[in-house]
This record gives structure tokens, C-alpha cells and sequence, in this order.
């Protein structure tokens, strides 16, 4: 599917699994954070969405003005952090140079590379939205 191409009704109907939107106050400063620290090349990129690939799968973002009749727009807090309990979870990402690339774009690192039980190398870095995107691989 050509994402820069497809209209509004064949994308929707085209999502199926598990869907991730993401409200964010700039979708732009939010695309560009993306690419910096992931390497993720967000599609459709306006002021108010982007969608972005990852691993096979697509999540999108949205602008607040996006949400003006949704329900939900009145419970996203006036002051961060926006995101505060969820974690996106970029498996398959270095979270080595994806921290490095943090720091340099200004973002929070919340817990630097880190070797866990679990199996996994991961980092937490925090957005200027507030979310907690985690990058990691296997160990």
C-alpha cells in the first residue's frame, strides 16, 4: 500500500491486529523526532497525522485539533507528561544508538541501555509528549 497515495477510507479499512494513535501537539516536531532517534520514516506527514511503518506493522499520529468530537481529547492533560504509563515498545531497535541519538536530539533519557532478565538490551527515552518509547533487542 502506497501510504503517501491511499485516501482516508482505504487506509481504515486496511488496519486490522492491534492499532496504535498516538495524540501529539506537533505530529511534524513529533516525525522529526522519530527519525532522529529511531530512524523511522514517517508517511502522509500534515499538521494534524503521519502514519509510520514499523516492522510490518503501522501506527499513526494524530494532531489535538484532530480530535476536537472524539471523547477522549478531554482527558489528555493540559501539562506532560501526555503518555505517562504507556510504553512503545521498538523491537528489533539498537538502544544503544538509539540513546545516543536521544541525547543529541534533547530528549530524556529515562533509563539508559540496560541488559535485563528478560532477554532483552533495552533503553527508555521519554518524548516531549511524554511518551516512554523503548528500543531493544535481543540479548
Amino acid at each position: 500500500m502506497d501510504y503517501e497515495t491511499v485516501d482516508a477510507e482505504e487506509f481504515g479499512r486496511s488496519l486490522s491486529g492491534l492499532g496504535l494513535n498516538l495524540l501529539v501537539r506537533d505530529v511534524p516536531a513529533q516525525c522529526a523526532f522519530l527519525a532522529a532517534v529511531f530512524g523511522l520514516a514517517a508517511q502522509r506527514v500534515s499538521v494534524d497525522f503521519a502514519i509510520v511503518p514499523y516492522g510490518g506493522q503501522v501506527f499513526q499520529l494524530h494532531s489535538d485539533a484532530t480530535y476536537h468530537s472524539n471523547p477522549l481529547l478531554g482527558l489528555v492533560p493540559e501539562s506532560p507528561p501526555r503518555g505517562g504509563g504507556i510504553e512503545i515498545r521498538l523491537y528489533e531497535t539498537d538502544p544503544d544508538r538509539a540513546a545516543g541519538r536521544a541525547e543529541a536530539a534533547g530528549a530524556m533519557i529515562l533509563q539508559p541501555p540496560t541488559d535485563k532478565p528478560h532477554g532483552l538490551r533495552e533503553a527508555y527515552i521519554l518524548c516531549e509528549n511524554g511518551y516512554a518509547w523503548v528500543p531493544s533487542r535481543r540479548l
